[in-house]
């Protein structure tokens, strides 16, 4: 059964950081490539960042770029966000997610970042 959990959200000031972690299991998480979605109430899900299977290659939206890195260990089956310089427009819920070998798309249950002083 495939599980992805996230976890390290939580309440920063602008211009702070936090890190979110992303806990896989259930597939083989080496062979595919991970993303982070985002959501806030109101708009539509927005793809973040994307890392290759081997954590080689990374993407990340025009929005967050110089500010977020996504990485990822294989050998623990994890995935992580690093966000700097957060900015009260990153509000949102914050989503892993991959795409299996038939193009089902999986999702975490999410986990909170609010960027508020």
């Amino acid at each position: 059964q495939v599980q992805l959990v996230e976890s390290g959200g939580g309440l920063v000031q602008p211009g702070g950081s936090l890190t979110l972690s992303c806990a896989a299991s259930g597939f083989s998480f080496n062979y595919y490539a991970m993303r982070w979605y985002r959501q806030s109430p109101g708009k539509e899900r927005e793809l973040v960042a994307t890392i290759t299977s081997g954590g080689g290659a990374t993407k990340y939206a025009d929005s967050v770029k110089g500010r977020f890195t996504v990485s990822r260990d294989n050998g623990k089956n994890m995935v992580y966000l690093q966000m700097n310089s957060l900015k009260p427009e990153d509000t949102a819920v914050y989503y892993c997610n991959y795409r299996d070998y038939v193009d089902m798309e999986h999702w975490g249950k999410g986990t909170q970042v609010t960027v508020s002083s």
